[in-house]
């Protein structure tokens, strides 16, 4: 488990893109083809990564949707391993072979 909250990729997104390019909120929204509301709240961390928003961010950066799916990713994990369930029960010991099959 790490200890660090990975960054939100809307964050990532605020900080990395939109400022240094000196846009709005707006017109960012306007370059995105998604509401100016539905942006806000990506940025402002309100709301997750969806595959769309992937999509249509990579489209605009030139970059892979994978890469920010992957940010999205760390940080669900992440906040999910802060409440671990406690009534899992391991499953049985298998052999290392069939291990190895499982991990494939």
């Amino acid at each position: 488990m790490t200890n660090r909250k990975p960054t939100h990729p809307g964050a990532v997104l605020l900080e990395d893109v939109i400022k240094p390019l000196g846009l709005t909120i707006t017109e960012a929204a306007k370059m995105l083809g998604v509401s100016r509301k539905t942006l806000s709240e990506f940025v402002n961390e309100k709301a997750m990564l969806s595959p769309d928003m992937a999509i249509r961010i990579a489209k605009a950066t030139n970059t892979s949707p994978e890469s920010w799916m992957n940010m999205q990713q760390k940080l669900t994990l992440w906040e999910a391993e802060q409440h671990l369930p406690e009534n899992v029960i391991p499953f049985p010991s298998v052999h290392s072979e069939e291990a190895a099959t499982l991990q494939m």
